[in-house]
């Protein structure tokens, strides 16, 4: 090894990061670079980087400020727009020695380890690929360790931990937006009127193909669906990624969905008598222990905060998972009478869970938004009763306002919430990876933290005497739950190769109106008249109280605009041309069907209306169609796994034994088939019990004492859905 690439090595190892490192023949370039990494055989998943190091123009007695560019080599870098983003002028490739003084490194060498060469890292500009940084886990990334003989492959997260050791500040760039949005820049007007940006705006050049397509979505949702939910994710402007691994930035157009849910289930709630609260989010070591089964649950996900400072704190204090263990000391406290109950109380916050090593943006993220609802009842039938309708408020989230299709039921003894007495959920379900998804859970806690916590009342039915006290009832509770998981479940159900599809009641935007078939020859009476038109529409639809918006920009043309709007999911895109006006109508095109049709504008409000109601109604039933498909009912085991890889959720006669559930994991483990594309994340993941649905099946019903479990020679209970899931 040599005495620069140990260096490396050894500064990587004092970081804790120990990177797998192959040699191979000397590569000049990085198509030399891959087919010598294919020569090598590897059997790493890797990505290939590039690193541009570049001059920008500075003044002849100035000391060179170089800009330094880390990024896939996938990735376009558009050195004009992001030099200009840093407020650079004139870049050009930096020579070989400004490379050999600043950075030690020749070009065939030079990567994100050269910046430990450089002196004074305030003079070098850094830019970091945004796509680098938020690669999946398991994707590594393949860089020279100071000489073009060898590759080390780290993570995205090793990356970011190396660029931090620096003490260099970085600025993490979207490379594909940044080159999209150029073209647009660049456009010149060719209006013959330049006083009036009107006009100018539908003379702008189209923008070229290539730039579209790095507007829109490049990976195929059937094909890649990870990469899909990525692109879609970020493109769309739903979410950035933060530089903490797990965590999420949630922009206004996701914001905005849960915002709907909120305002739903909220006003549904204070309709039955619950009360919005705060509880912080430290939680005590000896208050988080209390409950023992319940902590347990839970251990691998708590993080704890153990300094503030430069000092130790004398006792750790942990982030809420959830907040049971929080709020039932103070239960206690209020509750004194059996008029004091029910207690029901929510609160809408955010909690941490930090066990899983590959999180997935809404799915499973380490910190997420939630409700979390907690009430105290007197008896456990009403307890059961308000576990059932907090469900069904769960489900209408879903059916009513994501256009999705969920099974309610009961989970497993072994599926429960860790403490509870049961657990009841919706299901919902991913067509694209077979997969089902836990979208919101009802328990029912029994007495179980009550009597953790001794919260009691006197029995009302038992009053107290001279002689004898009243007889002390533990309290009845129940908590309830829906996360941000919902906006990922909807996207991915939804969701097509273009970007977003919206169901109109969470859309921020539902319907965008876009002037259509003006040239340089058109006249500037016909532009005032088409904008004029679209604003007067726009008006209309927002005094109708439908969410409209006009695309008015005079930068870029028609088909850029709707590329854009689709990608972010506009249900419903009007057109309003010369023509469209000459016969007092607009041009209405579908999201989600990209249907086209028309809408008089003498009763606008009523047609938009309309178009977004069947919308909503066309995503649900297309939606439950494919989730009933995709339901088996199997009767034997030998059909079990079949189904299973074949991406169905099955439906088994089951004896509930918590035995025979983990018996069905194990034997339907997956074994992947050579032809098989598998979620790289779970390609052995057995299926697991999901729930009882409420609704049984009627044909063929269990047979108490003939039914045999379809898993084992034990009597069937009840029908019991299993399948693999997120």
């Amino acid at each position: 090894m040599s005495s620069a690439d140990s260096t490396v090595i050894q500064l990587l190892s004092s970081l804790s990061i120990s990177p797998k490192t192959v040699s191979h023949e000397p590569v000049a370039d990085n198509k030399a670079w891959q087919a010598a990494l294919d020569k090598a055989q590897t059997d790493v998943k890797y990505n290939l980087t590039k690193t541009l190091v570049l001059k920008p123009k500075t003044a002849k007695s100035a000391a060179p400020t170089p800009l330094f560019i880390v990024a896939l080599e996938s990735s376009e870098t558009n050195i004009t727009a992001i030099a200009k983003s840093l407020g650079l002028k004139e870049c050009r490739f930096a020579n070989e020695d400004l490379l050999k003084d600043t950075f030690n490194d020749d070009k065939t060498s030079v990567s994100a380890f050269s910046l430990s060469n450089v002196k004074d890292l305030s003079l070098v500009h850094v830019v970091v690929d945004s796509d680098l940084l938020s690669l999946d886990a398991t994707e590594l990334i393949a860089f020279h360790p100071a000489t073009s003989e060898k590759t080390s492959f780290i993570s995205s997260t090793e990356l970011k931990v190396y660029l931090d050791s620096l003490g260099k500040e970085y600025k993490v760039i979207n490379f594909k937006e940044l080159a999209a949005a150029a073209p647009a820049a660049a456009a010149k007007p060719a209006a013959k009127a330049p006083s009036k940006p009107a006009k100018a705006a539908a003379a702008a050049p189209s923008a070229p193909a290539e730039d579209i397509h790095q507007m829109g979505i490049e990976h195929k949702k059937a094909d890649d669906l990870p990469r899909w939910y990525q692109q879609v994710l970020t493109k769309s402007d739903m979410l950035d990624y933060y530089d903490v691994s797990g965590c999420y930035i949630l922009r206004p157009l996701a914001y905005n969905i849960w915002k709907e849910i909120q305002n739903f289930f909220d006003a549904a709630i204070v309709e039955m008598g619950v009360e919005d609260t705060y509880f912080p989010m430290f939680v005590s070591n000896k208050v988080l222990e209390r409950e023992k089964d319940h902590i347990e649950g839970f251990a691998p996900e708590v993080a704890w905060v153990t300094r503030a400072g430069k000092n130790d704190l004398e006792e750790p204090i942990a982030i809420r998972p959830t907040s049971e263990t929080v709020m039932y000391p103070y239960f206690a406290k209020w509750i004194r009478s059996h008029r004091d109950l029910p207690l029901k109380i929510n609160q809408w916050c955010s909690v941490v869970r930090w066990e899983f090593k590959n999180p997935q943006p809404f799915l499973r993220t380490r910190e997420f938004l939630w409700q979390e609802g907690h009430t105290a009842h007197l008896t456990k039938q009403e307890a059961d009763v308000e576990v059932r309708q907090i469900l069904d408020l769960y489900a209408q989230v879903y059916t009513d306002y994501l256009a999705l299709p969920v099974v309610q039921g009961v989970k497993s003894e072994k599926e429960r919430f860790a403490g509870g007495l049961y657990t009841t959920t919706v299901e919902a379900f991913v067509p694209t990876t077979g997969r089902a998804i836990q979208g919101g859970t009802s328990h029912c806690l029994g007495q179980n933290f009550s009597k953790m916590f001794n919260i009691v009342v006197e029995d009302p039915n038992s009053p107290s005497t001279a002689t004898e006290e009243a007889k002390k009832l533990h309290v009845w509770q129940n908590s309830w739950g829906l996360s941000t998981r919902t906006i990922g479940v909807m996207v991915m159900v939804h969701g097509d190769d273009k970007g977003l599809v919206l169901p109109p009641r969470v859309a921020n935007v539902q319907a965008v109106l876009i002037p259509c078939g003006l040239t340089v020859k058109s006249k500037q009476e016909d532009y005032d008249a088409i904008y004029g038109a679209c604003t007067d529409v726009a008006a209309k639809l927002k005094k109708a109280g439908v969410k409209s918006k006009t695309d008015l920009r005079d930068n870029y043309t028609p088909g850029y605009k709707f590329n854009h709007w689709e990608i972010r999911g506009v249900p419903l895109r009007l057109e309003i041309g010369p023509m469209d006006l000459k016969k007092q109508q607009v041009t209405a095109v579908r999201r989600d069907t990209g249907a086209k049709f028309t809408l008089p504008l003498d009763n606008i409000e009523n047609g938009v209306k309309e178009a977004l109601e069947t919308i909503q109604k066309d995503m649900f039933n297309r939606a439950l169609a494919e989730r009933d498909a995709n339901i088996v009912r199997v009767d034997k085991w030998e059909d079990f796994v079949p189904n299973l890889n074949n991406k169905k959720l099955i439906l088994i006669p089951w004896c509930d034994r918590m035995e025979c559930e983990d018996d069905i994991k194990d034997r339907s483990a997956r074994t992947q088939d050579e032809d098989e594309e598998v979620d790289e994340r779970a390609p052995s993941m057995g299926a697991k019990s999901l729930c009882r649905p409420f609704e049984q099946p009627t044909e063929n019903p269990i047979v108490p004492g003939v039914t045999k479990c379809a898993a084992c020679d034990h009597d069937a209970k009840h029908f019991m859905l299993f399948g693999r899931s997120y």
